[in-house]
């Protein structure tokens, strides 16, 4: 074979158990023809490689007579499989500790910010920062995960295919955010007006010039950070999958709520340098002002506007460039459904975090709130591009393996079984605890006066990282199954969904986990006050 070194393995131990294995036949009659049962025949399937390198085939012969064979596959020539527990371990490691670096960061940038003067005017900007933030999720990560499905399939190897693939990606994404900022900004206003009773017109330009060009200027700053973790990965042999989306998640938080407070501070300052309203029965005199003062109010009037225009109308020239990559183009057409409702479902969790943000029993909340969402964004999205990388190396779109045909498997088969997906799934879990207490530690060291410091609360805190994480990556299992059978992308079609999700489980198990360790506090002080003015 070339010098290359194979081994025999067992194909249950590469989590392909018919894929590329027949097994042993049955027992024939000496006479008669050899046949397969229908639940063991496999259609053959062309890889578009030479598989002569990389496969092991074992024979066994009964006198002339063929009785059992099959065909193994030992590595393949575009990915890494196969994978073991404490290899995608120590990938996925330092990735989400450096992720949990930058949502630790943003916490805190958040827990500043939420005091500025325009955050207490405009209380919408606070309903804005998940689906904002969840960008990254329904964007990025998005385009992480499909760089890096690329790059595991060979598709980007050639200089020529890996322009033209990674140029119509990043023009699809800032299309994508573009619209979605918009969007954002409209339903954080909807949304606000149905909790107030009522829709501030004044801040609507604010709100739309703020959202649209955060969420721009991120995806084209993450976007390129994606393209070059994806290309560097693959030179250096590691898998992208493991790598490329907690990065994404490392500096997006970051990123985005740096962009949207300065945008939103700068655009608030302006709008406020326009001239009072002069009232007749004031007893100041009316305001007056030169030529230099007329044109600098003129501007900050029209400054919002011109920024959401601008932006707009660079559409189509994304959308000429997207025109090179006709299945980038399918996704530009129909793929906006997951990316909007994903962001619908994370402005809900940004409603409580607006709602619960400046409450004295919710202390804290602004810190973390990035690092429970970011850290449950990051895992699923994580599982979800492996679960798409794997389909698209051993199948094709509309056809399920023969092992994943159950579109909800048992809990016990996506964790506890030996298959590759069910053991990147256990080790995703298994970071959970470690991950959210390195972080907790990080924080009191920094913001300990800013958090409760009760443990209760660290208890309740982890409890919900594990739920929120563990229902996550069941519902990624299914939801791949589910896409994948659609002849769909889970890529495309999974993460924004999963993303959105997190966030609204995150920020409302958070929110729970406050408020129960308030009232379990506000209980024990009420024993205590009851104890001590009893008799004596």
């Amino acid at each position: 074979m070339d010098g290359t070194e194979t081994r025999q393995r067992r194909a249950e131990e590469l989590g392909l158990r018919y894929a590329l294995s027949i097994g042993k036949l049955p027992r024939v009659s000496e006479d008669g023809p050899l046949s397969v049962p229908e639940s063991q025949r496999v259609s053959p399937k062309l890889l578009g490689t030479e598989l002569s390198r990389e496969t092991a085939l074992s024979i066994g012969l009964q006198g002339k007579k063929l009785r059992a064979f099959s065909c193994e596959l030992t590595r393949s020539p575009y990915g890494v499989f196969p994978e073991t527990a404490f290899t995608v371990t120590c990938q996925i490691m330092v990735p989400l500790l450096l992720s949990g670096l930058g949502m630790m960061t943003a916490g805190l940038v958040m827990n500043t910010i939420q005091h500025w003067p325009v955050f207490m005017e405009v209380k919408d900007l606070l309903t804005l920062v998940p689906p904002l933030v969840g960008l990254k999720g329904n964007l990025e990560m998005t385009l992480a995960s499909r760089l890096s499905t690329a790059a595991n399939t060979g598709q980007i190897d050639d200089p020529r295919e890996q322009h033209r693939v990674i140029s119509s990606n990043l023009a699809l994404v800032q299309v994508q955010a573009t619209v979605v900022g918009f969007l954002a900004a409209m339903a954080a206003l909807l949304l606000g007006a149905l909790s107030r009773g009522e829709l501030d017109f004044e801040k609507v330009e604010l709100l739309c010039a703020s959202s649209v060009i955060t969420a721009f200027l991120a995806a084209f700053a993450l976007g390129m950070l994606m393209v070059c973790i994806v290309i560097g990965a693959r030179k250096l042999g590691v898998n992208p999958d493991n790598i490329a989306t907690p990065i994404a998640a490392s500096l997006g938080d970051l990123i985005t709520l740096s962009i949207l407070a300065f945008f939103s501070s700068f655009f608030y300052k302006h709008k406020a340098l326009g001239p009072a309203p002069y009232h007749p029965r004031s007893c100041l005199p009316p305001p007056i002002f030169n030529s230099l003062g007329d044109s600098q109010s003129s501007y900050s009037r029209y400054l919002t506007p011109l920024v959401c225009i601008g932006l707009m109308a660079l559409t189509p020239v994304w959308v000429l460039i997207a025109k090179k990559n006709p299945p980038i183009m399918k996704i530009l057409k129909f793929g906006w459904f997951p990316i909007i409702l994903a962001m619908m479902i994370s402005s809900f969790g940004g409603l409580i975090l607006n709602k619960t943000i400046s409450k004295e029993q919710y202390k804290g909340m602004a810190i973390f709130t990035p690092i429970i969402c970011g850290v449950g964004g990051n895992l699923v999205a994580i599982q979800t591009s492996r679960i798409s990388t794997y389909l698209h190396m051993w199948s094709t779109p509309g056809v399920l393996p023969l092992w994943m045909k159950k579109f909800w498997p048992n809990p016990c088969s996506a964790f506890c079984t030996s298959e590759i997906n069910s053991m990147s799934a256990r080790v995703l879990l298994f970071l959970v605890i470690p991950g959210h207490l390195i972080f907790l530690y990080v924080i009191y060291l920094v913001e300990g006066h800013s958090v409760p410091n009760s443990k209760t609360f660290v208890v309740f805190y982890l409890l919900a990282g594990l739920i929120q994480v563990t229902i996550l990556l069941y519902l990624a299992e299914v939801m791949a199954r589910l896409t994948w059978h659609q002849a769909l992308d889970p890529d495309n079609h999974c993460i924004p969904y999963l993303t959105g999700l997190g966030d609204l489980l995150g920020t409302g198990l958070l929110a729970l986990c406050f408020l129960i360790s308030w009232l379990l506090s506000e209980a024990e002080l009420d024993g205590i006050l009851e104890l001590a003015s009893g008799p004596p």
